[in-house]
Parts: structure tokens; sequence; C-alpha cells
């Protein structure tokens, strides 16, 4: 296959969160205009303590209702990966995460969504002292054994894509004695 030639990027849309571009591609015959969300980097952190997973209990609009999902969120400028992961963990669950490894990386779309995601495990974790939950961003903290997470995510009672990768991720690395 010939690879097709790219048009320069065009923003069309941008604010604080997000900017959406626009990209004239010709094929061999044909072209098109694709329109790519850009959301930049993202990371997750599966928090695991005695084969229990930690999950944060968080409002989301698209489903109208509380989701459970591992702690994370964006990357910011300057920041790697690894150091967004821990910030996000002790954001969302006042836990500092003692020996962060990497578990997965994937972008969770190639055609349209420019959003490479980062996710790492954690296995001690401590306190942090005097920090207390955002009730704002976090409803509540579940720890809830992996074999349940596993059954909740093919229930459909979990379904954030990240959560879902990460507790796969952490399954096959178990299958693999890898941990």
């Amino acid at each position: 296959m010939i690879k097709p030639i790219l048009g320069p990027p065009q923003i069309v849309y941008q604010n604080e969160f997000l900017k959406i571009s626009s990209v004239h591609v010709q094929f061999p015959g044909f072209s098109k205009t694709v329109y790519v969300s850009h959301y930049g980097p993202r990371v997750g952190v599966l928090l695991l303590k005695d084969d229990n997973v930690l999950l944060v209990r968080q409002y989301r609009m698209l489903i109208n209702d509380m989701a459970l999902e591992i702690p994370g969120g964006k990357v910011d400028d300057g920041e790697t990966p690894e150091a967004a992961a821990m910030r996000e963990c002790q954001e969302e669950t006042c836990l500092r995460c003692l020996n962060l490894r990497p578990l997965l990386y994937y972008h969770p779309g190639l055609d349209t969504n420019d959003n490479p995601t980062s996710m790492f495990y954690c296995t001690q974790s401590e306190p942090v002292p005097h920090q207390q939950l955002d009730r704002n961003e976090v409803a509540d903290l579940v720890w809830i054994p992996f074999s349940r997470c596993l059954d909740m995510v093919f229930a459909k009672q979990i379904v954030d894509c990240l959560t879902v990768a990460a507790l796969l991720a952490w399954q096959v690395k178990k299958m693999r004695r890898d941990v």
C-alpha cells in the first residue's frame, strides 16, 4: 500500500482540554478530510493490595451515573507519564505510590483520537499525611477483589476503557507470571 499524502493540520476548535484539527488526506484515487481530537497523553494507575484493586467512584455524564475507575488523568506539559501517574493517583486517592511500574501503553484510537495512554501498576502505597479526598472529583474509594473486578468488566459494570484495559493487562501479566 502506498502511504497517503497528508496536508498540514488546521485547528478548527480549541479549548483548555481539547484541540480538534482537520487534515486533508490524499490517497491514490480519492481524498478525504479527517477530523482529529487531540486530548493529549493520559495515564492510569492500577493500585493493588493483597489481590484487591482500588477503584475510584466518579460521576460520568455520558452514562449519567457513577463509574468505577482506576485513578488517572492528563499528563501536564513538561511532565513525564510516570510523574503524572503518581500525581493523579495521589490527587484522587490520597495515596502515594511507592513502587510504580509500567503496565501497558496504547492508543485508544488510531484514526481520529490523539490520546496516547500509559498505564502503570503499584503494589505498595502509603497514605499522604493530612490530605483529604476531594469530594468534588471523587465520590468514594472502593477496594474490590481483582477476580470480582474481572467479573464486573464482563457484566458491563466496569466500562471505562482505561480501567478495562488495565485489569485485562494485569490478568495477562498474572497468567504469564510476569509480576
